[in-house]
């Protein structure tokens, strides 16, 4: 590790010329790059000149230094071709990271050359319209709604130390994590043997080895470096044992990790995230490892989820900070009215939070019954204020410590690690806000919230729905049937389309998304446009194509002369899936065939119920083909 590099300039440390000073005192960082996120979590990534950066400072934060073609973002019909100026605007309110390429050293410092990375706002017709904005603006119109409903009530049920007045700030309190899978170039494992290793529990929680711990070892002391404050790393549930090659060094690398650090306030959470994944994947690559953050690479196997923390805290006027989902007791009650509203929200609201979480095939992929993955609308508290919850398999859980009441929130556990946080987290803390209203509005105790939120499917409440019920201790895939999760807590959608259509289907609820006019319906329309766009072009140049190669790799292995009676009847059964799956004939188009030709002709209900066909298809495909493989002996 160089010593004396800079990595982190603190939000409000430095005035300009302070700034300007501090980056003439380290001539090793040499570009700027301002840092917009599109409607698809994408961060844009450019290099200018230092000195032209110095030389235009006040520019950078009126937007008038930096223009992008709304082409090179995702902006879907906001940003057209005849209308493509985009303006980049520097955010002075946050961390700024300095991003170093160690594989390029300045000759003058004999230091790694770097880039300053400053977090920006894309600006459309003098609109803002990147997913950091939302994020910033939807947090300032919630500060302020809530600071004024909670000073006009006085008090708030279950918080009976501290009253409205008491409230100086509000303070939006994120975390997120990394899980990700890490292997060596060009390496495949069979998935049966990764299963086998997932269900007998051979990698979580293990020693890691060789370059892997080096590569993890690295990038926790690099998240130090930044300021983001690692917490553990460790191995997860997914992977296989390495091998030892001639020389002695480890191969055949396929591990899962994760790597936790400190929360933040919301929006830097999110950039921090986006700087975390930067530094795990190059300590990874710089070891000779790969690195993916999607969701569900490997079908049949654990995925990767990015656990989303949330929590709402009070400043008082005396500087103290205090949880507003704490109770005053903490072994009485659960949560105050603020955490049970805040719950009911998230609960209330989801089916048009989803579509912002889960945008992609990869992340819908993950959402399975048996991974630990959620796939139903349904919350945990625990069995008592005393004993807290860690129930996996819930949508969003309690997370909370009798002793540490600061520590309250709740653990969204439906994110991946390509979730847009921004959005993610724009469309939890609105519909969060939207619970707590009705919660404080109410009037109701928080034995009364409490009742509410644990109602039985068929009752009526104040805010939740009759016909759904939203809390459950016990296991969600064991404990009931896919009918009874269904009718309980709502059945999930299946394919990007399905859930891009809950924005349709549920007007009432988008309006809890736009009130305050910060996520505004074009906006919104714009993700889900965008996220269709992605949908249609990966199920046409990436699924079915890859599909297309699992048929073609089901090839015959037996002879005439060794074939058994139960060989021929599993060929036979193979090749039907075959044929059907991808053979054309005049008298019937093959499935994939008739995918390609719905998506063309604009009938998307089609394409999708035809994409969840195609799926478990494939997967009995590539079932039989591995029992019809295991059939097959050399006869001498």
């Amino acid at each position: 590790m160089v010593k004396d590099l800079l990595y982190l300039i603190p939000s409000g440390k430095y005035g300009k010329e302070e700034l300007l000073q501090l980056l003439r005192n380290h001539p090793e960082i040499q570009f700027a790059s301002l840092v917009g996120i599109d409607l698809a979590g994408n961060d844009t990534d450019e290099k200018i000149p230092i000195s032209i950066f110095m030389k235009d400072f006040e520019d950078f934060y009126t937007g008038g230094a930096v223009q992008t073609d709304g082409s090179s973002v995702v902006l879907t019909g906001i940003a057209t071709l005849n209308n493509a100026k985009v303006d980049m605007l520097a955010d002075p309110n946050v961390n700024w990271f300095v991003d170093y390429n160690f594989e390029h050293i300045d000759e003058a410092t004999g230091k790694p050359v770097g880039t300053l990375r400053i977090p920006a706002f894309l600006v459309h017709n003098s609109i803002r319209v990147d997913s950091r904005s939302i994020l910033v603006q939807s947090l300032e119109y919630i500060k302020s709604e809530l600071l004024a409903m909670i000073k006009n009530k006085g008090k708030i049920a279950g918080i009976d130390h501290i009253s409205g007045s008491d409230i100086e700030d509000i303070v939006f309190t994120s975390a997120t994590e990394l899980e990700f899978w890490v292997k060596t170039p060009t390496n495949k494992a069979e998935v049966e043997e990764l299963s086998a290793s997932q269900v007998m529990q051979e990698q979580y929680w293990q020693r890691t080895r060789g370059n892997v711990r080096t590569a993890m070892e690295q990038s926790l002391s690099m998240l130090a470096n930044y300021g983001l404050e690692p917490e553990m790393g460790h191995k997860e549930v997914g992977g296989v044992k390495a091998k030892i090659d001639e020389s002695g060094h480890l191969s055949h690398v396929m591990e899962q990790l994760e790597i936790d650090w400190k929360f933040a306030n919301a929006i830097q959470c999110a950039d921090n995230e986006l700087q975390a994944r930067i530094v795990v994947k190059e300590a990874f690559r710089a070891n000779g490892l790969e690195v993916t953050f999607k969701a569900k690479p490997i079908i049949g196997v654990a995925g990767s989820g990015e656990h989303t923390h949330v929590g709402i805290a009070a400043k008082l006027k005396s500087g103290k900070i205090v949880n507003l989902f704490s109770p005053t007791d903490m072994k009485e009650y659960f949560l105050s009215a603020v955490g049970y509203g805040a719950i009911m929200g998230i609960l209330k609201n989801y089916e048009v939070i989803n579509p912002f979480i889960s945008s992609t095939n990869d992340s819908l992929n993950r959402l399975k019954p048996g991974f630990e993955a959620p796939v139903c609308i349904v919350t945990s508290l625990g069995h008592s204020p005393a004993v807290p919850s860690r129930n996996r398999t819930i949508l969003a859980g309690l997370v909370r410590d009798v002793n540490a009441p600061l520590a309250t929130r709740f653990e969204v556990r439906s994110p991946n690690p390509y979730t847009n946080t921004y959005i993610a987290l724009t469309s939890i803390y609105l519909s969060m806000f939207d619970g707590i209203k009705a919660a404080l509005e109410s009037g109701k105790t928080v034995e009364e919230l409490d009742g509410e939120l644990s109602k039985d499917a068929g009752q009526p409440g104040f805010y939740l729905e009759k016909d759904r019920a939203y809390r459950s201790e016990h296991d969600v895939f064991d404990d009931y049937t896919d009918q009874e999760r269904d009718r309980l807590f709502g059945k999930p959608p299946a394919t990007v389309w399905e859930n891009m259509q809950q924005i349709a289907k549920y007007p009432e609820k988008v309006k809890v998304l736009t009130a305050g006019q910060t996520f505004r319906k074009e906006l919104i329309d714009a993700f889900v446009a965008g996220a269709l766009v992605r949908w249609k072009t990966e199920l046409l140049n990436r699924v079915i194509p890859e599909n297309l190669d699992i048929v073609k790799s089901t090839i015959s292995l037996h002879d005439a002369d060794s074939a058994s009676d139960l060989d021929l009847n599993i060929w036979s059964a193979i090749n039907c899936l075959r044929v059907y799956l991808a053979k054309d004939s005049l008298a019937q188009k093959s499935l994939f065939t008739r995918i390609k030709d719905a998506i063309q002709s604009g009938d998307f209900d089609a394409a999708s119920a035809m994409q969840v066909e195609m799926s478990a298809k494939v997967d009995e495909l590539k079932a039989l083909y591995l029992q019809y493989k295991k059939n097959m002996i050399h006869i001498c």
